[in-house]
């Protein structure tokens, strides 16, 4: 059964790792949903929120390829792990005066905000998971949307995740070779580890 997968990626944070990320997704032919990029409280690392669709095979070869990156530091697979998920929208919508209390009222029940108002549109800003923005769009779609942006989710596990009990610590270099900290796939039999980490 095909499903939508969100996977946090820690990479580098260094010029050129998302067009090696994303030539990896080309590559292989992943459909990415949704890509999101941000520097995380390390200021050398950033963090990906990919989501990517499939089944449980396409799942398990998504997270072994990007294992393989020399510039991966961390991949978490959060398909089945409790998480917060959020993703914002604007949705410029047909407002005519004499329906504009209807949109209001919607956006009311979706705890959407009204950004922007004109003559004749509004602006709907709604953040959630992909669901709830999803159904809001379905929502907007009888007043005729006349433009949409819309942001990749990003997702973090709920409750307290380290590296097997042992937080990332920015002070410490890395290089190629090995895999330390426990995250390349326990059954992957590839002996070619060059391409993974290794603290020193």
């Amino acid at each position: 059964m095909e499903r939508l997968n969100p996977i946090a990626v820690l990479v580098r944070n260094e010029p050129g790792v998302l067009a090696r990320v994303a030539g990896l997704f080309t590559r292989r032919g992943f459909n990415i949903i949704s890509l999101a990029v941000g520097e995380t409280e390390d200021p050398l690392v950033s963090r990906m929120s990919v989501v990517v669709s499939g089944d449980d095979a396409v799942r398990e070869q998504v997270v072994k390829q990007l294992r393989r990156l020399v510039d991966v530091l961390r991949v978490d697979d959060l398909t089945r792990q409790p998480r917060v998920e959020r993703g914002l929208a604007l949705i410029k919508v047909k407002a005519p005066p004499e329906r504009r209390g209807e949109i209001v009222e919607l956006a009311n029940i979706f705890r959407a905000a009204i950004t922007h108002v004109d003559p004749r549109a509004l602006v709907v800003e709604v953040s959630g998971n992909s669901k709830k923005i999803q159904a809001m769009i379905e929502m907007m779609r009888p007043f005729g949307i006349i433009e949409m942006a819309r942001t990749g989710q990003i997702v973090m596990a709920r409750g307290r995740r380290e590296a097997h009990g042992q937080p990332y610590d920015q002070n410490q270099n890395f290089e190629v070779g090995s895999d330390p900290l426990g995250f390349a796939d326990p059954d992957d039999d590839d002996d070619d580890n060059t391409n993974l980490l290794r603290l020193k």
